[in-house]
């Protein structure tokens, strides 16, 4: 496993480029294109794949997760709409109160991990190469990772909810696109970089999750909690924020020369975080910038309007009181105004 600590640049990127166009040359002969996937992941799990995360369920081959994702799309956007189509939403109310808080939990307890198995005690903020030997702190991360990527997994009951209780538009883009990804990055994780670089975004997720599950979980209890639910705005905010952290932390051991991590693992992380910084900077603009544009529009209308109102009503009483005058003069004048 040549790749784990002495690969510095892209040649890894550079090896596989070599060996598809070699790889793929002897299979299109024989048009054994599923052949040709099936070398291609063995050769990458062979040379480059972490050994001690074959103990792990669902870390033998990458197409279990991807069975799950598509098993979850069919769900949220075919099977369950059409399940729901004719029955009442679901209250669930119990349900999300105690999902909620169980996630709060989960990540408050990741979150701890994430701390105590490297980022408090020694690993360095400015670049951490992947520990892959069988030291206790670095199997804690190891994991760790995992239970990381199996709470990607169970993230996938929030639009199962969303379904079940037909709330339709909390189903975008961005959340279907964020929670389809995430299960897949997060096996890469566990499999190939179990620890380093690697684990700054999750220590960071975990925090925000943490405050994103909690709001949740109150917003569950009823509409007498309304009033403490104020930071919503915040918490988009907030992950807008985990983005920026993120680009800036792994645009730093990308282009060091120092650094060991990988640069090729360095440019996804960076290309990852900066499509989710693009996207919740779209639905930040959509959902507070615009909105809060379209409120200042409609008082300055309904000032204006109140203001014509209010002329309108001083001056027909000016007119009552010079017609109760017999002064006709005045009429045609007060009338242009008004018109």
């Amino acid at each position: 496993m040549n790749y784990h600590n002495t690969t510095s640049g892209f040649d890894i990127a550079t090896e596989l480029a070599y060996l598809a166009i070699d790889e793929f040359k002897v299979h299109f002969i024989s048009r054994n294109f599923t052949g040709l996937i099936q070398r291609y992941y063995y050769f990458i799990e062979d040379e480059y794949g972490d050994p001690r995360a074959n103990r792990f369920p669902l870390m033998d081959h990458p197409l279990y997760t991807v069975a799950l994702v598509i098993m979850y799309l069919a769900w949220i956007l075919v099977l369950g709409p059409l399940y729901m189509q004719n029955r009442k939403p679901f209250q669930l109310k119990r349900t999300l109160i105690v999902y909620n808080a169980l996630q709060v939990a989960l990540s408050a307890y990741m979150f701890y991990e994430h701390l105590m198995a490297g980022w408090l005690n020694y690993y360095n903020l400015k670049c951490q190469p992947v520990d892959y030997s069988d030291g206790p702190m670095s199997k804690r991360m190891l994991n760790l990772c995992y239970v990381y990527y199996i709470s990607k997994l169970t993230e996938f009951v929030d639009t199962v909810f969303f379904v079940l209780r037909k709330k339709t538009s909390q189903i975008t883009w961005l959340h279907v696109y964020h929670h389809s990804l995430t299960p897949l990055e997060t096996w890469v994780l566990v499999k190939f970089i179990a620890g380093g670089n690697a684990t700054f975004p999750n220590i960071l997720n975990n925090f925000v999750h943490v405050c994103m599950y909690f709001y949740y979980m109150m917003s569950a209890l009823g509409p007498e909690y309304a009033k403490y639910l104020w930071w919503k705005k915040y918490m988009t905010e907030l992950q807008i924020a985990q983005f920026v952290l993120c680009i800036v932390h792994t645009a730093r051991a990308l282009f060091s020369q120092q650094c060991q991590f990988s640069k090729f693992i360095s440019a996804f992380l960076l290309l990852n975080a900066s499509i989710f910084f693009c996207l919740f900077m779209n639905f930040y603009i959509q959902a507070y910038k615009k909105k809060g544009k379209g409120k200042q529009s409609n008082n300055q209308a309904a000032i204006i309007t109140t203001d014509q109102r209010n002329y309108f009503m001083q001056q027909k009483k000016f007119i009552e009181m010079n017609n109760n005058n017999n002064n006709e003069e005045v009429i045609p004048v007060l009338k242009e105004k008004i018109y």
